[in-house]
């Protein structure tokens, strides 16, 4: 029989031989036999892998669960990739995954650990090395794992907690006790990326469907059981299997919480082996043993706790290796588990690690033929892999209460009837993170068999440590001459009171100022587009008056009591851009004397003390955009206040009185470097003796080299110009250490024919800073050439 111009190949393919796949697969295998006695060589391998792939073997059912490598060379053993957990560390696998392909090693399964699951997961689903690389090279670890979400995004509301105070203790309250957040740090980031990167493969029965079959490896945190995740939701499990006790949430999957799987089997090879790998090559970056200097302290001996249990499992798993797999250990030296700043670095270890051992990778190398012919058909189960519809036909909401989920929806852009956009479904979690309600944020797509397209599921998970939050916070300063102050702030923040978001905030602090406020914030209608917000808040402080020498001639105690309603208006989604209020006031103040200088002798006591009532009309205005609330590198802050109405005052008939106050900040940064410009302007038509401290300046940048209210009057403007460079060096501490300086000027005057701007007083400072945990820090050398020059320490909220 003639096989005509178009031979082998147009055979199999007629349609009146009815081949069925099993039948073609063994014929595939059979002439390949027959043909290889005759081509014994290489090149005749690549071509029968061209013959294969024309006659369409690989694509029929049966042979697309086979690696094609294995139908072309079934002798070749089964190469299986395990890769061991060990936080940043474990980027260097990308490294090493670089040198695998380079040097032609197919791999046929992989199994990896807590970030060895994430690497390798990755690879599994078809990311090439230089892709992971360009990934983890580029992405901003430091912000990846915040808490929160990038600050411009957060409602203006959680913005003012930032000036309010800097928490040093953060905590819940629920069902009758106090609970602390359940991670250190915030992987809902990561979890965007994982899901972004695996997207294709949301519909796979296995995770044997992927381009290579893959395993991940968690903890069950209740039993202590290892739990091999072979299906089900690939960034899930991804994610899982790096939930590092006490660093990040556990998560639930299938109704089990899930912990990082290092505690259990940090190194897979067990795994590996059931899957029916031959030969094994693993890859081992765990964190060794710390030394005796380390465990003084809680962190420290519960670190080395988990690094012992993880380092006693992976001993277990290297004598489960045999002569014939590969043991690859790349000597990382003293980079830590949290260097994820060092990934280029971490990258370039592995593969010049895996470079130096390249001969020993050579034995489970293929021929140049047979390594494309396994990268086609890869490529080609990652082509069926994302071949998915990816039209949005439903969007759905789980993990919150049923009356909330109309305002909840209000936040979310993405709608039925639309193609999926990846980038848009992202924003939308970001704005609900940025509530702060939600402990965990994330989507998944579900296939829809009664109608094209696919359900979009936004799955909530609200904060168990709430809805009572509790924050403690503190700020100190001192001159290093007498005057210092030092004040305890406690805040509590009740959320979702009603169906509609109602809030009850209240702040209290004890030290040289005492202040208690209460605010009930009411969201209106369903979009939540309008508000109400009713207050009270009371203070007792200290207001020094100084002679112009600068010494304290007076020294006076003011009880302030403000009572109020807004009616007011959020600006952009959440009132991320700012919010406007317009409403009632009515405010109490009264002074009373405590030391008077002989100076002030001859004036009439009874000035001293006064009582005065304010009723008028309020309109604020506060945007907010910085990126940083404490030296921030980008964005601007605009504050204005506009209050009118009548003044009584004790002893006096009633008078109209205006006051306005603007406040401006903006920064701009080059590399490392940041121009930060404030501004203020003030005016009062008419104060009462004892309350102008409220138009006052002095202090640390506020006229640096003059006391605190030392420049006081009813009219007001201020300019600082700050500079500041962000040092190369880390801190666990701090967000980022800083040396700068500023140079302000401004002045104060009792009446507005008075101002004049040959008056502007001039301070500096020079200063090292940090942005740490407690607020700002600094420690600084401040210098008025009409003022003093000394030191200044300043820690937290004026």
């Amino acid at each position: 029989m003639r096989l005509g111009r178009h031979g082998l190949p147009a055979l199999l393919r007629a349609p009146t031989l009815r081949f069925d796949a099993t039948f073609r697969l063994m014929a595939a295998m059979l002439i390949r036999r027959l043909l290889s006695c005759f081509f014994a060589r290489p090149r005749c391998a690549g071509l029968l892998a061209g013959l294969a792939l024309l006659a369409g073997w690989p694509a029929t059912a049966a042979a697309a669960d086979t690696p094609l490598s294995r139908l072309l060379h079934p002798a070749r053993p089964k190469v299986a990739l395990v890769l061991s957990g060990g936080g940043a560390r474990g980027l260097s696998h990308v490294g090493v995954l670089q040198v695998l392909e380079a040097a032609r090693v197919p791999v046929d399964m992989v199994v990896g650990t807590s970030m060895g699951a994430i690497v390798g997961g990755l690879y599994a689903a078809g990311m090439s090395p230089q892709a992971l690389q360009d990934e983890v090279v580029s992405l901003d670890w430091g912000g990846i794992f915040q808490r929160s979400e990038p600050r411009q995004l957060l409602s203006q509301r959680r913005k003012e907690e930032d000036f309010e105070l800097a928490p040093l203790i953060e905590l819940g309250f629920r069902d009758g006790e106090f609970r602390l957040p359940t991670g250190a740090v915030s992987t809902r980031s990561l979890e965007l990326l994982l899901r972004r990167y695996t997207l294709g493969a949301r519909h796979l029965a296995s995770f044997d469907g992927l381009p290579i079959p893959f395993r991940a490896v968690a903890t069950d945190m209740e039993t202590g059981e290892p739990i091999v995740m072979d299906h089900g939701d690939l960034a899930a499990a991804l994610r899982a299997s790096m939930s590092v006790p006490g660093v990040f949430s556990p998560l639930e999957v299938n109704g089990r919480i899930l912990g990082d799987g290092g505690l259990v089997n940090n190194l897979p090879v067990d795994v590996a082996r059931r899957m029916g790998a031959d030969v094994i090559i693993a890859v081992n970056i765990g964190t060794p043993l710390a030394g005796r200097e380390t465990l003084g302290t809680l962190v420290g001996i519960t670190t080395q706790m988990v690094n012992i249990l993880t380092e006693q499992n992976v001993r277990r798993s290297m004598d489960m290796l045999t002569k014939s797999d590969l043991l690859l250990l790349p000597d990382l030296g003293t980079i830590t588990s949290a260097s994820f700043d060092r990934a280029e670095d971490l990258v370039k270890i592995g593969r010049d690690y895996a470079e130096s051992v390249r001969q020993a990778l050579d034995r489970f190398a293929v021929t140049p033929e047979a390594y494309a012919a396994w990268q086609a058909h890869r490529q080609t189960r990652l082509t069926q892999e994302q071949g998915a519809d990816s039209w949005v036909s439903q969007v759905r909401f789980e993990g919150v209460e049923q009356d909330r989920i109309d305002r909840v929806r209000q936040l979310v852009d993405s709608e039925a009837g639309q193609p999926l956009d990846v980038q848009r479904v992202e924003q939308d979690l970001r704005t609900l993170a940025a509530t702060g309600d939600f402990d965990r944020v994330d989507y998944r797509l579900d296939r829809l068999h009664a109608e094209s397209g696919e359900a979009l599921v936004i799955r909530l998970r609200e904060n168990d440590w709430g809805p009572n939050y509790l924050r403690m916070g503190l700020d100190l300063r001192t001159d290093f001459e007498g005057q210092s102050a030092f004040n305890l702030r406690l805040s509590h923040n009740r959320r979702w009171i009603n169906r509609y978001g109602a809030e009850w905030r209240n702040l209290l602090q004890l030290g040289q100022t005492s202040v208690a406020s209460t605010e009930f914030y009411q969201p209106l209608g369903r979009d939540g587009t309008q508000f109400l917000s009713a207050y009270l808040s009371s203070s007792l402080r200290r207001v020094d008056l100084f002679e112009g020498s600068g010494e304290a001639a007076a020294s006076l105690s003011r009880t302030h009591v403000d009572l109020g309603l807004d009616y007011g208006w959020p600006l952009g989604v959440l009132g991320h851009l700012g919010e406007a209020r317009v409403g009632l006031l009515s405010a109490w103040r009264q002074t009373s004397p405590k030391i008077i200088s002989t100076s002030l002798s001859d004036i009439d006591p009874a000035i001293w003390r006064q009582r005065w009532r304010d009723n008028g009309l309020r309109f604020s205005l506060v945007s907010d955009q910085l990126d940083y609330a404490n030296f921030p590198t980008s964005g601007y802050r605009l504050r204005g206040e506009l209050i009118g109405g009548r003044r009584l005052v004790s002893g006096q008939p009633s008078s109209s009185f205006v006051k306005m106050d603007l406040t401006a900040t903006g920064a701009i940064t080059w590399g490392r470097d940041t121009l930060n410009l404030g501004f203020r302007a003030a005016r009062a038509s008419r104060l009462a003796i004892g309350s102008i401290d409220e138009f006052s300046l002095g202090g640390f940048q506020q006229l640096s080299g003059f006391r605190i209210g030392q420049v006081s009057g009813n009219m007001l403007a201020f300019g600082r110009l700050t500079y500041y460079h962000r040092l190369p060096w880390n801190s666990p501490l701090t967000r980022a250490l800083f040396v700068g300086g500023s140079l302000e000027a401004g002045n104060a005057w009792l009446r507005r024919r008075d101002a004049s701007w040959n008056d502007l007083l001039v301070g500096r400072s020079l200063f090292v800073g940090a942005d740490t945990a407690l607020g700002p820090l600094y420690l600084s050398v401040v210098s008025a050439p009409r003022g003093y020059t000394g030191l200044y320490l300043f820690l937290g909220r004026p």
